[in-house]
């Protein structure tokens, strides 16, 4: 799974990301974009229109499918969980963490529950440090952290607060994060077929 947070700056952000990834990419995306409610469906309407993967708002109990990206809607948790050997993604309006509802910890959390060293984060852009924590976790795991670099960022939180907590694989320019997560994807589906 790709799991990507991200905050101040995200939609802009997302709209040049998400059309750089292939109609065939391999896996889900999940992403928690700090947003009021509306917003967020607006924006995955605008992202769908706009990239070769298809973009939609979270509907609560709906299965995770690969080659498709799922934001979380404004004012809610997004989390995935597995039932009956189904991956599926669920919301629900517990307690703000780190101000925001969505979060990031919250769907990083979950994620590190059910995929562990089998996933690609991602911070964008964002004020504060939400994902800091999800990202602590999933590193113990073993998986991979990708985030944006400072210069291209509007705002260098929280993908600073993970560079500067030593938890980064890359730091990369907005324009090369989409190249990578396609390159570090194949590498850990090729990875897999062999073992």
């Amino acid at each position: 799974v790709v799991a990507i947070g991200v905050s101040t700056g995200g939609p802009d952000a997302l709209a040049q990301l998400l059309p750089t990834l292939p109609a065939s990419f391999p896996v889900p995306i999940v992403i928690a974009q700090h947003m009021p409610p509306i917003f967020t469906a607006l924006l995955a309407a605008r992202l769908s229109a706009k990239s070769a993967l298809p973009v939609r708002e979270c509907v609560s109990g709906e299965a995770l499918t690969p080659g498709c990206a799922v934001i979380a809607p404004g004012d809610f948790h997004m989390v995935v969980n597995r039932q009956n050997g189904v991956v599926a993604c669920r919301t629900h309006q517990g307690p703000k963490e780190n101000f925001c509802r969505p979060s990031v910890d919250v769907l990083f959390q979950s994620i590190a529950a059910v995929f562990g060293e089998r996933t690609l984060a991602v911070i964008l852009t964002g004020m504060g440090q939400d994902g800091l924590k999800g990202c602590e976790t999933l590193r113990a795991l073993g998986a991979r952290i990708c985030v944006q670099d400072e210069a291209s960022s509007v705002v260098w939180g929280m993908p600073g607060f993970v560079a500067r907590g030593g938890l980064a694989d890359k730091i990369l320019p907005l324009n090369q994060i989409g190249p990578e997560i396609v390159r570090a994807t194949r590498m850990q589906i090729a990875a897999r077929t062999q073992s």
